[in-house]
């Protein structure tokens, strides 16, 4: 996840500690291509546990402006967020080495005022490994799904009706290296479910693997004989994303900078290779990690960032073929995009600097796929997830 070792030995000193039990904002991921006059943007990060780590902003998608609703304690290190389809329950992991002395991260559940966008602590587990780094859940909102990236685990946790996590029912442990100094040992870095939520795929930035699963009826992940998918040795795959109508995955490889365009075969739920492009300009020479990936709503462009070179390069999409040409690199006004996103109108990309301590609005052009400052950003302590809804709150501004 980071170019050093620094930054894993200072996230492995922090404890998780308690979180509050009246947590403030909340808000929910509104489907591709929907319109609204406002949406809610969910904010996670590294910010100090002993203040607000989690934040809730207003976005106005005409102006890229931001407006902040509210501020919580989410324990240490809230760095991933999801919430569940009915928009009744937000998880989060705490990634951290230490839960309630075990050699675990934890996972956090709480419930969403629908009238406040509130949040009150369910409970918390265990998440099955350290430094977990990615939170999903399958379909029917049953379980929750974490990668621990510093024991290359991954987790199965049921969810009670109320929405609880309960301890892990399921933990498969990913095994091997890779050539890159940051590859001693597999690195669990994502998992989430196919668009039909028939098979769920592991990325482990480690071994330079993506593998498949199934979900039993006892809520055992069950891995396929076969990875899903092997990148190129050394590649350090990080985060799948899947395109909103097509049968196609675009992969983040962090390590060489690189963006695979990858074509789905849902019946077997096995991914194939069509293109691999640089994510850095070719005259680029310092140091670089790539972060994020996501498709626009309207499915015409990939866009990825990159860490040191501090940009986002943006991909036209041929989606018949699946192959990526490159359209532009925008560079950022501060360092380390780990996260970004796009509006679910596709008007607006939101950027999170995570050492700069800022997050700033870019107006897409749906038509070219280029990126234009809106001018408008904020500050917050170390911004690193992203997540954006429709705006539900009752008696909204």
């Amino acid at each position: 996840m980071s170019h050093s070792v620094s930054r894993r030995r200072f996230l492995y000193t922090l404890s998780l500690s308690a979180a509050g039990t009246a947590l403030l904002p909340a808000c929910l991921r509104a489907g591709a291509g929907s319109a609204a006059d406002a949406y809610l943007v969910y904010v996670g990060s590294y910010g100090p546990a002993e203040q607000d780590n989690i934040w809730l902003y207003r976005l106005n998608p005409t102006t890229g402006a931001l407006t902040r609703v509210a501020g919580a304690r989410g324990g240490a290190a809230p760095s991933f967020l999801t919430v569940d389809a009915r928009h009744r329950r937000l998880y989060a992991v705490n990634e951290v080495d230490n839960y309630q002395n075990t050699p675990n991260g934890g996972v956090s559940a709480f419930a969403i005022d629908p009238g406040t966008g509130g949040l009150t602590l369910l409970n918390q587990q265990a998440s099955g490994g350290t430094i977990p780094c990615y939170i999903s859940l399958d379909k029917a909102g049953r379980h929750a799904f974490v990668a621990n990236y510093g024991t290359g685990t991954v987790a199965a946790l049921p969810l009670t009706t109320e929405g609880q996590l309960q301890p892990a029912a399921s933990v498969d442990q990913h095994t091997g290296h890779g050539p890159h100094k940051n590859q001693s040992n597999a690195r669990a870095h994502c998992i989430l479910p196919d668009p039909a939520g028939k098979f769920f795929f592991a990325v482990d930035l480690g071994n330079d693997t993506v593998y498949g699963y199934t979900l039993s009826s006892t809520g055992q992940l069950v891995r396929q004989a076969a990875p899903a998918f092997q990148a190129k040795p050394g590649a350090g795959p990080r985060i799948l994303t899947f395109h909103p109508s097509r049968p196609l995955a675009f992969l983040i490889n962090e390590l060489d900078s690189t963006l695979t365009a990858l074509a789905y075969d849902a019946r077997q739920g096995t991914l194939r290779e069509i293109q691999t492009v640089p994510c850095l300009p070719p005259d680029f020479t310092g140091w670089n990690a790539c972060a994020d990936v996501h498709v626009s709503p309207n499915g015409r462009f990939v866009v990825g960032s990159n860490r040191g070179h501090d940009s986002l390069v943006v991909f036209a999409l041929d989606e018949a073929t699946g192959r990526l040409t490159l359209v532009e690199h925008v560079k950022l006004p501060g360092k380390t995009p780990r996260s970004f996103t796009f509006d679910p109108s596709g008007r607006v990309v939101l950027v999170a600097h995570q050492q700069s301590n800022t997050i700033v609005s870019y107006r897409a052009d749906a038509r070219t796929g280029r990126l234009t400052p809106t001018g408008t950003s904020v500050e917050l302590p170390s911004p690193v997830c992203l997540q954006v809804y429709p705006d539900f709150l009752a008696g909204r501004e």
